[in-house]
């Protein structure tokens, strides 16, 4: 569950507005709530909010025009827009005009509230980073030494592993320059805090700091979020914008997962990089733009060269300076630097008594191989938080932490690859043991284990059924 928020909640109907301000409550949020969107703007510049739920259809002012009055009123508040049958493409409307997401009806009151957590977390997430970024800036903290780098945090860039070291004399080295670095690591080795590292050491460190998920933008999308658009490009473009691409100028535009791009993205992005100029969507002015391209990618470098869907220009264009993150499980001595860091930053956040991690629940952190790198073990060690009761963390109020057979990492041994990985019986054994472990802890009371848990008492007690926990 993310950091307890304000969220304003815009909806003619007095059930549904009702229900929904009902449900973010029980989940920890504080709530306002409005009939319509004249009252709910006005509530929003009166009383602020870190989200605002608004119906798409409504009399009066619609969702489209409350989330042009949020970004007007309220740019970094983030909206989510609820639709009904039929409405997608206006849906699509919205999220160009800056809606962060959408929900249809009809839906479970538990994906609405995973919705508004996702939401909400990303939103914390860029807080953090921003502050982080600020942090890095007045300390002057980029790295002028292997001896001030190394074990020492830089960003979330924790360790005293070779591994480690490595990239962090790389970064201090690359960031002076003004050249294009291309990023190479799995999932949730942290390649965005290695991009804001070379950011923040560079001389460009006072300019933006543009991040760009490739991947989570649909195809549609991307190309106006890259590059801008005129008033009445396509369908739904009311007003002219600007795309990441002049937003970033004098500073770095981070492009995550660039291997996601499409065909006709590729060729648009290579002749800006080729000309340090671009067009907008539906508009014929150059616009000249002083950028630097870092980029990122989860797949390895002969993979993106040998693929069909990669141009092989744009590989080269991109790949000018290459960094390699190491995934976790190459890199084990960091694990108790990283563990126990994650403990000082989210203790407060989650109002834990934990101050230390005792030596079984570290080895067994340890020990396990981590398919989600850095980005799972902290969420593994916040979980942890959120449920311990003593002030050291023991090895019990730790997730069941499995190596699945047939997932063996490089320079692991022993694992037996020759039987197929069943992941959803991989799934269902980490599930039950989920489950025994919240009950025990709450004596069996399986209303507080739900709650621990975050589904619902029903959900529970067919899952118990389904496990046959305690026949």
């Amino acid at each position: 569950m993310s950091t307890p928020s304000q969220v304003l909640i815009i909806d003619d109907h007095d059930s549904m507005r009702d229900g929904l301000e009902l449900l973010m409550r029980r989940r920890g949020h504080r709530t306002l709530s409005a009939t319509d969107g004249r009252e709910g703007l006005r509530l929003l510049q009166e009383e602020g909010a870190d989200l605002v739920i608004t119906d798409l259809k409504m009399a009066h002012m619609d969702g489209i025009g409350v989330l042009e009055g949020v970004k007007s009123a309220a740019p970094a508040t983030d909206v989510l827009v609820i639709t009904g049958h039929g409405t997608v493409e206006t849906a699509v409307k919205a999220m160009k005009l800056g809606a962060r997401d959408f929900i249809s009806k009809p839906f479970s009151s538990e994906e609405f509230g995973i919705k508004v957590d996702r939401i909400l977390r990303e939103r914390d997430e860029r807080l953090r980073l921003r502050q982080e970024n600020l942090a890095l800036r007045v300390e002057n903290t980029y790295l002028r030494s292997e001896g001030a780098a190394v074990g020492t945090p830089y960003g979330e860039m924790v360790g005293e592993s070779e591994g480690i070291r490595t990239v962090l004399r790389f970064v201090e080295q690359v960031a002076r320059s003004d050249s294009t670095v291309m990023i190479y690591g799995e999932s949730g080795t942290g390649k965005e805090l290695v991009a804001r590292a070379l950011h923040a050491g560079s001389v460009r460190h006072e300019g933006p700091f543009i991040p760009v998920n490739c991947g989570a933008m649909p195809e549609g999308l991307l190309d106006s979020e890259l590059f801008g658009h005129e008033r009445g490009a396509f369908t739904g473009a009311e007003r002219r914008r600007r795309g990441r691409f002049e937003l970033a100028d004098g500073g770095t535009l981070f492009l995550d997962e660039i291997a996601t791009i499409s065909a006709a993205t590729q060729v648009r992005l290579l002749r800006v990089l080729q000309d340090r100029k671009l067009e907008r969507v539906g508009g014929e002015e150059t616009i000249p733009v002083d950028v630097r391209i870092v980029a990122a990618t989860n797949s390895p470098a002969t993979d993106l060269l040998r693929g069909d869907g990669f141009r092989e220009d744009l590989y080269y264009r991109l790949h000018v300076v290459p960094i390699t993150v190491p995934p976790l499980r190459d890199r084990r001595e960091d694990i108790p630097l990283l563990a126990e860091h994650f403990v000082g930053k989210l203790r407060r956040r989650t109002r834990s008594p934990v101050a230390a991690i005792s030596p079984e629940a570290m080895e067994r952190l340890a020990e396990y191989d981590w398919p989600g790198n850095v980005r799972q073990l902290e969420n593994v060690v916040e979980r942890a938080l959120v449920l311990a009761e003593e002030e050291v963390l023991q090895a019990s109020d730790l997730p069941l932490l499995v190596n699945v057979p047939g997932s063996q990492s490089p320079g692991r041994s022993g694992a037996d690859t020759s039987e197929g990985l069943d992941l959803s019986r991989a799934v269902d054994d980490m599930e039950e043991g989920m489950i025994r472990q919240v009950l025990a802890r709450t004596g069996g009371n399986r209303t507080a284990a739900a709650r621990h848990l975050g589904i619902s008492k029903s959900k529970l007690l067919y899952k118990i059924k389904k496990h046959a926990i305690g026949e």
